[in-house]
């Protein structure tokens, strides 16, 4: 059985992608999560406090299903892996879609409040870390700014196709493609001396 914060948190993702962020209302949250609004400021003090746990949550969520590999198979090559941290953000699935419908509220929000802004850009920074790690086990001997510069381009792009598709304005599969493709691009400039 899930602990009471994470109870707390897990409605705050379906909250914030049904309503926004600034749908949530904390009695709202109290009754998505069937606990009493005392228990949620216990838990997290305050609304800044729901927001920035439930981002750590949606990170913890997609590291998750980014990384999920079947116990059985063969361990991934470093190109899989790096096409499934990226691809894997990109499915059709209620989970992927409450969390990337979050992560963009959160996103979208974190323009007007510093505190949000400053947690998402530490998010965002680990997150195109870890991209940039893959590419450099993909291609080990491109140069560090590169691999950076390739995971800020791979991760901005992966959050903008996501939108594109939660909004109606591509397909999955079309989103999908263009993420492929994209990572071809990156490693052949990669490759370049």
């Amino acid at each position: 059985m899930a602990s009471r914060s994470t109870q707390i948190l897990e409605a705050a993702a379906r909250v914030i992608a049904r309503r926004g962020v600034r749908g949530l209302r904390v009695e709202e949250l109290a009754e998505e999560a069937g606990v009493s609004t005392g228990l949620i400021y216990y838990h997290f003090k305050d609304r800044t406090g729901i927001l920035r746990h439930t981002l750590e949550f949606i990170n913890s969520r997609a590291e998750r299903y980014t990384a999920a590999q079947d116990e059985a198979a063969e361990p991934l090559s470093p190109r899989e892996e790096l096409d499934q941290v990226l691809i894997l953000e990109l499915q059709d699935t209620p989970e992927v879609r409450e969390n990337s419908t979050a992560w963009g509220e959160l996103r979208a929000s974190a323009v007007f409040d510093p505190v949000l802004r400053e947690d998402l850009a530490r998010a965002t920074l680990v997150w195109v870390q870890e991209v940039a790690a893959l590419l450099g086990r993909v291609e080990p001997l491109a140069p560090a700014v590169g691999l950076t510069a390739s995971a800020e381009r791979l991760t901005a792009l992966v959050e903008g196709l996501s939108m594109r598709w939660l909004s109606g304005g591509i397909t999955i599969d079309h989103a999908r493609t263009l993420m492929a493709e994209a990572v071809e691009v990156e490693l052949a400039r990669l490759r370049q001396p």
